[in-house]
């Protein structure tokens, strides 16, 4: 049969009136979880699937105390169980059903209601219900309680009567469906960081995580400095407004780059926005109203750390994950009010103004002297070749928009796992930099030393970040070796190496591990592939008469296998970085020149 005719048959296949499907709001949420949660993930990331239920109920029960009414969450995790319980005003009984099971039905629709809510589309708590294989939830208010039950988004039961010992709120509990997400595991690491960082948005508000209690009172000053801590090099200079709409916070690191963390309606931005750029804008103008000199952005920006929140009515997010703000009309106030804030606190803080203006002036000296460097690597790298030996790239990158916001580097362990990828690899969207053995470590070394190095400095240029990490060519940077002991030397110092210029790539999520399967497990029937030794252990329970084959290396994996696991089932690890001062202190340790304190603690803790 030729392929035309295979199509005519298909053609064939009657399209009418039956083959036309309805589904109500919450089978298609279940249909398409993707487009209401982002990934479904097992829990070993931070924004699984499982945290982001989660996060949905949080999220309506901080709305409350936003519209000042209750000051205390409580959540609590028994195995596979969550509940949350808050202290606001609860839903009102005869609309409870509905909450949580009518797309479109809510009252962060009424801004009278919820002026500052992020949850304005009416979706949060009908996807946690969609998605859990046990869902209740009950309303307390007026002495009266109504509790209903779901599973999968199916009605159950409810009850109602009096009540007089429960105070006024309303409490969730559920269980994510396994059918949806697999097996999973709370990570209870993932939630203590999500707590903390809702403490520092919401001053005074309590939260509670099993025994667990969090709690801030100064705000976006207490996250700086949690997250910089002794490494910051001038007092915290911080700002919030009279009507609690606006609250910034910065200072300044010796670190190169810049690290910024934004919030909308106490929703964390990772992609940033419209608020976060007229942030730094702001900044700029400020500290340039203040000296009277016309600094480069660049030089007042490299080793700030900042924190901005904003309340808005209606903020317009870019998906349902909301980690990006498009506000446009809101720039030009946010600008002014952080430039004159600024200004303001550094007439008044003189000492921390001096520093800040030597930073900046230390900034400058390095880069007019990195600008000389990088004028002399570029010209040696003209003589030499104009490619980059071995590197494969792809069609569409950052700059082309939606079409390549998936493209991806990876940063392969020579010339073996570098060809199966090479061979595999989907060349609209994936490129490969092959590395020629182990990089050098240039922890502690001037930024000025990439450019001496010439495999760094091609992979600076590959990237596209040589002059600025705006330029950044992929959405993502992978980096792929064995799963062996010179594998994991090689996924540290180029860990290192990324922490240590370009520190923003892995706090945006840029950076990723490719995780690659450790062992074949097969019989004529089956083939499985297992990234650990549970699995391959179950599996060889399961398949009878297999045989087991363990990889030791990328390269080592047959081509015609190889491409699954750079697919869109592909497995990555991000680089979760608790904070700045964390990271600092880890990589001294690790990689700096404590040789033989690092030794010894390896002795002490090999058992």
């Amino acid at each position: 049969m030729s392929y035309f005719n295979g199509m005519e048959n298909e053609n064939k296949i009657n399209y009418d009136e039956s083959k036309i499907q309805t589904l109500d709001s919450l089978e298609h949420i279940r249909l398409r979880s993707g487009m209401y949660i982002g990934r479904l993930g097992n829990g070993s990331q931070y924004d699984d699937g499982i945290y982001i239920l989660l996060k949905e109920i949080i999220d309506n029960s901080i709305d409350e105390f936003i519209m000042k009414s209750g000051d205390k969450i409580e959540v609590k995790l028994d195995g596979k169980m969550a509940s949350v319980r808050d202290y606001g005003r609860g839903i009102p009984l005869g609309k409870l059903v509905d909450c949580v099971s009518k797309i479109n039905t809510g009252g962060k629709f009424n801004t009278d209601i919820f002026q500052y809510s992020v949850g304005l589309n009416g979706v949060g708590t009908k996807a946690v219900n969609a998605l859990s294989s046990y869902f209740k939830v009950s309303s307390f208010r007026g002495g009266k309680f109504r509790s209903a039950v779901f599973s999968a988004g199916k009605f159950v039961s409810e009850e109602s009567g009096e009540q007089d010992d429960n105070p006024t709120g309303t409490y969730f509990e559920f269980i994510p469906d396994e059918s949806v997400f697999g097996e999973y595991e709370f990570n209870t690491e993932f939630l203590e960081q999500r707590l903390k960082s809702y403490s520092y948005l919401n001053r005074g508000l309590k939260l509670f995580l099993n025994d667990q209690k969090f709690v801030s009172y100064g705000g976006l000053k207490d996250l700086l400095n949690d997250e910089v801590g002794d490494d910051k090099i001038y007092d915290i200079c911080y700002h919030t407004s009279k009507d609690n709409k606006l609250e910034f916070a910065f200072t300044h690191n010796a670190n190169y780059g810049e690290s910024y963390f934004s919030y909308v309606n106490g929703q964390y931005t990772s992609a940033g926005g419209t608020h976060e750029s007229a942030f730094k804008e702001g900044i700029l103008k400020g500290i340039k109203e203040y000296s009277g000199k016309n600094y480069d952005a660049a030089d007042v920006r490299d080793g700030i750390v900042g924190a901005i929140s904003i309340r808005l009515e209606n903020p317009i997010f870019e998906s349902q994950t909301k980690n990006k703000l498009g506000n446009a009309n809101i720039r030009g106030d946010i600008v002014n009010s952080v430039k004159d804030a600024i200004a303001d606190f550094l007439h008044k803080n003189t000492d921390t103004a001096e520093i800040l203006m030597k930073k900046i002036e230390l900034n400058e000296q390095v880069r007019k002297e990195l600008s000389e460097v990088k004028k002399k690597a570029k010209e040696i790298s003209k003589k030499i070749s104009i490619n980059i030996p071995g590197f494969k790239d792809c069609k569409y990158h950052l700059s082309d928009g939606v079409k390549g916001e998936n493209s991806t580097l990876f940063i392969t362990e020579g010339k073996s796992a570098g060809g199966s990828i090479t061979s595999t690899r989907d060349v609209f969207l994936q490129a490969m930099f092959p590395l020629r053995g182990k990089p050098k470590n240039l922890f502690g070394c001037k930024k000025a030393d990439i450019y001496s190095n010439e495999e760094l400095y091609n992979l600076v240029t590959a990237l596209g970040i040589e002059d600025s990490i705006e330029s950044l060519r992929y959405g993502r940077i992978v980096i792929a070796t064995d799963a062996d002991v010179d594998g994991f030397h090689i996924r540290l110092l180029m860990l290192t190496f990324f922490l240590n210029y370009f520190e923003e790539l892995v706090l945006e999520n840029r950076v990723f591990i490719l995780e690659t399967p450790l062992f074949r497990v097969r019989n004529k029937k089956e083939t499985r592939f297992c990234y650990s030794e549970s699995e391959r252990n179950k599996a060889e329970k399961e398949l009878k008469d297999c045989e087991i084959t363990r990889f030791k290396g990328l390269g080592e994996i047959d081509t015609k296998e190889f491409g699954q696991f750079i697919g869109q089932d592909m497995r990555l690890t991000n680089i979760d970085v608790k904070t700045i001062t964390e990271t600092s202190r880890l990589m001294k340790f690790y990689m700096g020149d404590n040789t033989r304190e690092r030794r010894d603690y390896i002795i002490e803790n090999l058992i």
